[in-house]
């Protein structure tokens, strides 16, 4: 078998040939589809540019004083001044409406000692309504250097003031209570528990609520005659046995009932 020769092509020598020439109608169609695309990226650009700008003067706007917490009204409040509830709520320096957090303000209203809760509401343009619900003083409670505190149910403290409120029980606890805004510690809740819960069949002849022991209340009567209930089980049981020895016994100054064991009444004297 005879080897197979392979013939090479020649190589054209020389420059290429020239390109025939474009169709100006082709060349004229690009031109304008470029520039088209240039524009259409120059108005893209312009419109964002445009809506920041927009963003920007708008939201210097909402923070300027146009808008700002101005007119604020408070509703609700006897004990606690406009100006407290303010302070309180952050709305003294008139923040813009934008900033206004509706929550966080009625916290800082609940701090204040007498306000037991607070909603706040945004009106626009500059206008805040704060409606505030108040505690009711209930109690009252020997303070430090002759003072008496105002006690609500719970326990906490509304006010110190320099003479007995009338028309109060006074619970007496191994504490002294504290400033306004606090509450009762654990050592006094015995006083408090009893104080709160007293029936309306002999509330009125209740002057005082005392925690001798941390296990041990005795009430002070009107009468006067004192009243032992012990520790705070069985309340309602205790209470019953008060009412009947107030209504069916023979009782003089200085008497003691013992309803300390339910079911087990004692009067003796002084």
């Amino acid at each position: 078998m005879s080897p197979t020769s392979t013939q090479s092509r020649p190589t054209p020598s020389g420059p290429p040939p020239p390109r025939a020439p474009m169709d100006p109608r082709i060349s004229a169609r690009r031109t304008e589809v470029t520039r088209q695309q240039g524009r259409r990226r120059l108005r893209l650009v312009g419109i964002a540019v445009a809506v920041a700008a927009a963003v920007f003067v708008g939201w210097c706007l909402l923070h300027s004083s146009l808008f700002s917490a101005r007119a604020i009204a408070v509703v609700g409040a006897t004990h606690e001044t406009a100006g407290q509830i303010e302070a309180a709520a952050g709305l003294a320096s008139h923040p813009p409406l934008l900033d206004v957090q509706t929550g966080a303000e009625a916290e800082g209203i609940e701090r204040l000692p007498w306000v037991r809760s607070a909603s706040v509401s945004v009106h626009w343009p500059d206008g805040v309504r704060v409606v505030v619900s108040e505690r009711v003083p209930q109690l009252v409670m020997p303070a430090a250097a002759g003072k008496w505190a105002e006690l609500d149910a719970g326990g906490r403290v509304l006010a110190v003031v320099a003479t007995r409120p009338p028309g109060l029980i006074e619970v007496v606890g191994p504490e002294t209570p504290g400033a306004p805004g606090s509450t009762l510690g654990a050592p006094d809740q015995l006083a408090l528990q009893v104080a709160t819960t007293l029936p309306a069949s002999f509330r009125a002849q209740v002057t005082t609520v005392r925690v001798l022991s941390t296990r041990f209340v005795q009430l002070a009567m009107t009468t006067p005659i004192l009243v032992d209930i012990g520790d705070t089980t069985q309340l309602h049981a205790k209470y019953e046995d008060v009412s009947a020895a107030l209504a069916g016994a023979t009782l003089h100054d200085g008497d003691i009932i013992d309803v300390s064991v339910p079911g087990a009444m004692t009067v003796t004297g002084p």
